[in-house]
């Protein structure tokens, strides 16, 4: 199964994994957070449906990730560097900590108030 990482500044706080199962033409997408992407470099966490761990002991340089739905599991072994680079350039696009500043709540609440819904960016 091959697994893409994405990040979109309109939705600051999140990235996007998106599976492409082998000999499968749907994708499957789920949304993870930065912070906890960034913390599983060094320590377990997650909770639920979704746990990440660096690999301790193995002798190999990787991050692991756990998803569990009502359809099924999987447990994905990405490269450490690979993670690193790929959250390197996430904060270069919205510095750590500056997450807040890209949305506009303002506007999120009055259309959650107004019955709508804002379409994915």
């Amino acid at each position: 199964m091959c697994v893409a990482l994405r990040y979109e500044a309109d939705d600051p706080y999140a990235v996007r994994a998106v599976f492409h199962p082998l000999g499968q033409g749907a994708t499957v997408e789920w949304f993870l957070s930065r912070d906890m992407l960034a913390q599983a470099l060094s320590e377990h966490t997650g909770h639920g449906n979704v746990r990440m761990w660096p690999a301790g002991g193995t002798g190999r340089d990787a991050l692991y990730i756990a998803l569990s739905s009502p359809a099924g599991s999987a447990l994905l072994e990405l490269p450490t560097q690979d993670v690193e680079s790929f959250l390197r350039e996430t904060r270069s696009v919205v510095p750590q900590g500056a997450e807040s500043s890209q949305l506009d709540l303002d506007a999120e609440l009055a259309q959650l108030l107004a019955g709508g819904s804002t379409p994915p960016g």
